[in-house]
């Protein structure tokens, strides 16, 4: 059995590096979970390495706090570890943790929004606690101009744009299972969200690159 408790919470920020290996292959992905299954703990590691970042995406794109964004994170994990021999398609792990994170992560706005005085059922009615990825941006002025034009956005473009933010970047598949939407559409909408993005940037900011090539494939 392997050791969870190796998913630190990256003291409580949003991970900056994904593991060594960087994005790992369908075959990569499927032989690291037939070795942890085995309780190889060497195998685990790089596995956590490898989607932790995609899973504190999510949650940033949900709006979670640091604490309970590690939560969330640590109870994904430690669900995979449960059910780890009932995964049909280890090759696409990465979906079915995108999957599970977000449900995590609805379960705990739901209990948090049962304690504030609405009738609202939802992750909407949380309020933004700045998050980790604020945190970085408000270092310098440039990214804080940057930062006060990416919160004029929609709540579904600043959800998809958080989560294609993580490193190493995510699949197509595990967006779209993270925010529940057609693969198909995640790569116009993207491109519509970084142009409203350009269009309300100060001009001192300079132009916006559209970052890394994200990963498309869907097997």
């Amino acid at each position: 059995m392997v050791d969870v408790r190796c998913v630190c919470r990256k003291n409580g920020h949003l991970p900056t590096q994904g593991g060594a290996m960087g994005s790992l292959s369908d075959a990569d992905t499927a032989g690291l979970v037939a070795r942890v299954r085995g309780g190889d703990q060497e195998a685990w590691t790089v596995l956590t390495d490898a989607y932790t970042g995609m899973l504190w995406s999510v949650a940033r794109g949900m709006r979670l706090s640091d604490a309970d964004a590690a939560d969330a994170v640590q109870t994904t994990w430690l669900r995979l570890v449960e059910r780890l021999d009932s995964v049909r398609e280890p090759e696409r792990l990465g979906t079915w943790l995108a999957t599970t994170m977000r449900r995590e992560c609805l379960a705990i706005l739901r209990r948090a929004a049962r304690t504030r005085p609405s009738s609202l059922d939802g992750w909407e009615n949380i309020s933004d606690t700045g998050a980790a990825l604020g945190e970085a941006l408000l270092r310098e002025e440039r990214d804080a101009a940057v930062w006060r034009a990416f919160r004029t956005l929609t709540p579904r473009c600043q959800q998809l744009l958080r989560i294609l933010m993580a490193d190493p970047p995510p699949r197509y598949a595990e967006v779209a299972a993270a925010l529940e939407i057609p693969v198909g559409t995640i790569g116009p909408t993207r491109q519509r969200c970084l142009n409203a993005l350009r269009k309300v940037l100060p001009s001192e900011v300079g132009p916006l690159s559209d970052g890394p090539q994200r990963r498309r494939e869907d097997g």
